[in-house]
């Protein structure tokens, strides 16, 4: 047994790929339960066996909107649609190569496929042609892709020519990923994809790892949630169905994954909160048991989305209670049929005219936008400084040095003339902040003694702006003592005559740090052939100890053969 999958309308029915070119589907028995004492349990027969296939089957999946529509791929390319009230094929879809995996639309008229050929294809099922086709992932594993319920966007997940593991996202008739693949890590398991309608996530299960990733789908971005990591690898896992969750826990989405092929272990996604009462944010209306087309309906070409049951009934204790099938914001991607998705946007199943109700759900969306207010821009916040300066500036008055500031006055000795200038020029630089308001010390903020200040304020003529308007700055030599003037405002030959000598100063310095540098370069520079030339002369000397030990041991073997002839003429 290669694949299973449950049906999506009866709890009650299975479905099962397996080697040996066969499809079965199975009926749990009423009353089945796995506590029991027995030695032995039963063995269950397939109540139907589908034969069409010529080889291996790898991949059973049911239609997630019609009743009793099974989709079945196999070693032998082909993609079979079957009715299982009938035991026949009347659809199939055929591929160059092996089919990796598939997944239905939300409203069950298109499926999209992954191929060994590394291609991504769109089906319209009933017409059996591909109707989009794109280049996949480029590595050489198996890569898988699942519909992401009604949004009109696919997911995939595979592998690079690096042997990364990649995730995408799809629109369909795109020829490349919406902002292109992006890598995960480098393992080498398969990531199987599976995804939550309800709370717009995609879970990724990696096989032969015991990590499940899960991210939030949102502005077509994939963002990452958290982990959940286990030392306990799996190599299949199945995910169970919105309707089945627990309300009472939080309970978003619960996972049974295969460990070690020994047993089967639950795992529960909840969100962390305390509050004791519905949490409708998080339980959107889900698809219930009734599908929206039979069979027949769908061969036909009919196509819906199956209606929703309400979580805060169940909540209630209520029971199930059955809400419209399609929401506004579904983008169903055939949409053979427009008229039909307009009776399901009204609140109850009930027959009700479709206009009528559309505007009163419209018109709370259209409020919750409104308290928002408009970001404001920069060039808003310079206006609105720009406005306060301003009537700061016309309600000036001769008693502007008694104002207190709220900031506490930290005395600091005289700055040198050239920091005062400086500054000076930065200040009628920037736009005006709400740092504007804050008030130096005015000896220092004016760079007039105590006592001319005084004066000045006393004087029934003082038009001196207040320290706060940062349009009305006043060089330090334009308020020197005695020099006659009774306004601290600098006229503007004054101020570009204070500018300028701040930048004759500055580039006197700079000239000096030139000068500075140039002559540490030349130290440099003469150090650098000291180096050279000694590093030289150690390898003469080298070369010359070389050649020394070379001549000494020449002379000395020269000598030995001259002695050696000697001893033979000697002996002769």
């Amino acid at each position: 047994m290669l694949d299973t999958d449950w049906n999506p309308f009866n709890d009650h029915i299975i479905a099962s790929a397996s080697e040996d070119t066969k499809v079965f589907i199975w009926e749990v028995p009423k009353g089945f339960t796995l506590y029991t004492d027995a030695e032995e349990i039963p063995d269950v027969a397939p109540v139907a066996k589908l034969s069409g296939h010529s080889r291996k089957v790898g991949h059973v999946l049911f239609n997630p909107a019609a009743e009793n529509i099974l989709a079945s791929s196999s070693g032998d390319f082909t993609l079979k649609i079957w009715d299982i009230s009938t035991g026949q094929a009347p659809l199939t879809l055929r591929h160059p190569d092996i089919v990796q995996s598939l997944s239905w639309s939300a409203n069950g008229a298109m499926l999209v496929t992954t191929c060994r050929d590394k291609k991504l294809r769109v089906w319209d099922v009933r017409t059996e042609k591909p109707v989009h086709e794109a280049p996949g992932h480029e590595g050489a594993k198996n890569s898988r892709a699942v519909w992401m319920g009604e949004h009109n966007r696919i997911a995939t997940t595979g592998f690079s020519r690096m042997s990364e593991r990649q995730i995408g996202l799809w629109e369909p008739g795109r020829k490349d990923p919406i902002g292109g693949f992006v890598s995960l890590d480098s393992i080498s398991g398969v990531c199987m994809p599976f995804w939550d309608d309800g709370s717009n996530c995609l879970y990724l299960a990696g096989k032969g790892d015991g990590n499940i990733r899960y991210f939030e789908y949102e502005n077509d971005k994939f963002e990452f949630l958290s982990e959940y990591k286990s030392a306990d690898p799996q190599r299949g896992i199945g995910f169970l169905p919105r309707r089945g969750v627990n309300v009472h826990e939080n309970e978003v989405m619960r996972a049974y994954k295969t460990v070690n092929d020994t047993y089967i272990e639950p795992i529960s996604f909840t969100v962390p909160r305390r509050a004791e009462t519905f949490q409708a944010d998080i339980y959107p209306p889900a698809v219930g048991l009734r599908p929206a087309v039979s069979a027949k309906e769908w061969f036909d070409g009919k196509t819906a989305i199956p209606p929703k049951i309400d979580f805060e009934a169940i909540y209630e204790g209520r029971g199930v209670v059955e809400v419209s099938g399609a929401t506004p914001s579904s983008v169903p991607v055939p949409a053979p049929k427009e008229p039909e998705p307009a009776p399901k946007t009204e609140p109850e199943p009930a027959p009700a005219p479709a206009p009528a109700p559309a505007p009163a759900k419209e018109e709370p969306k259209k409020e919750e936008p409104a308290p928002q207010s408009r970001p404001v821009s920069l060039a808003d916040q310079k206006s609105a400084l720009a406005s306060m300066a301003a009537k700061y500036k016309d309600a000036e008055s001769d008693n502007s040095d008694a104002e207190t500031s709220s900031f506490e006055e930290i005395p600091k000795p005289p700055p040198q003339r050239s920091s005062m200038i400086a500054s000076s020029a930065r200040s009628s630089i920037i736009s005006p902040t709400p740092t504007a308001t804050r008030s130096r010390p005015e000896s220092l903020a004016t760079g007039v003694p105590p006592s001319v200040r005084n004066s000045r304020s006393s004087a029934p003529t003082a038009a001196s702006s207040p320290t706060r308007s940062p349009q009305s700055i006043t060089p330090p030599l334009s308020a020197r003592p005695g020099n006659g003037r009774t306004s601290g405002r600098a006229s503007p030959t004054s101020f570009s005559s204070a500018v300028e000598a701040a930048l004759q100063q500055i580039k006197q310095v700079l000239e000096q740090q030139a000068k500075v540098i140039s002559d540490q370069s030349e130290r440099i520079t003469v150090q650098t052939q000291i180096i050279t030339r000694l590093a030289s002369e150690v390898e003469t000397l080298k070369k010359k100890v070389a050649g020394a030990e070379g001549l000494a041991e020449q002379s000395a073997s020269e000598r030995i053969r001259q002695l050696e002839l000697e001893l033979e003429e000697a002996r002769s």
